[in-house]
């Protein structure tokens, strides 16, 4: 099992005990604006989501990771690697995301979070390209990217909701790059 810990998170598997707080976060409205179409999951739909990104990890060796806070164990959401499959175009490629409840917005958490699963991504797992994608006017989600040192690459549409999305990458030589 692959846990990895920064100073204030602790990037670890799923938990049955995780599906109702990451239920609570997918029925957050706000939370949910930029995800797909926008619309909230209810704990069912949340559970399936939890349940592919473990089956992710088996058949991939990388997965999302539940977020948890070092100083109370609270579940703050997800961060972690996928196959992005819903946008064909980019593929083959790994995709860093990041979902967090609104409650741990503006500390640096998600940046915090997907920078350790960036290296994660390429000193564990040798991942030579790592893309992040968003719908266009996310800046939010964009200052993440660009400080986790990705540049985007191009604007597309997603199939799957018909929405605006820019991707950003980064490659291992980058990576090694801006990290030394």
């Amino acid at each position: 099992m692959v846990t990895l810990e920064t100073s204030r998170l602790i990037l670890r598997r799923w938990r049955e005990e995780d599906v109702a707080p990451m239920a609570a976060i997918n029925a957050d409205p706000e939370v949910m604006r930029w995800i797909r179409d926008g619309s909230v999951r209810d704990e069912q739909e949340t559970r399936g989501g939890i349940q592919a990104w473990e089956s992710e990890w088996e058949s991939q060796g990388f997965g999302l990771f539940a977020v948890e806070l070092r100083s109370t164990g609270e579940l703050a959401g997800l961060t972690g690697l996928s196959v992005p499959n819903f946008l064909p175009e980019v593929l083959p490629a790994v995709e860093i995301g990041w979902r967090l409840g609104r409650s741990h917005w503006g500390q640096g958490l998600a940046t915090e979070a997907a920078a350790a699963a960036v290296r994660f991504g390429f000193d564990e797992r040798g991942l030579e390209r790592i893309v992040s994608i968003t719908q266009v006017g996310n800046d939010a989600s964009e200052r993440i990217m660009i400080k986790l040192g990705m540049h985007p690459v191009r604007d597309t549409v997603n199939p799957t909701g018909g929405r605006r999305v820019r991707v950003f990458e980064l490659s291992s030589g980058q990576y090694v790059r801006t990290t030394r």
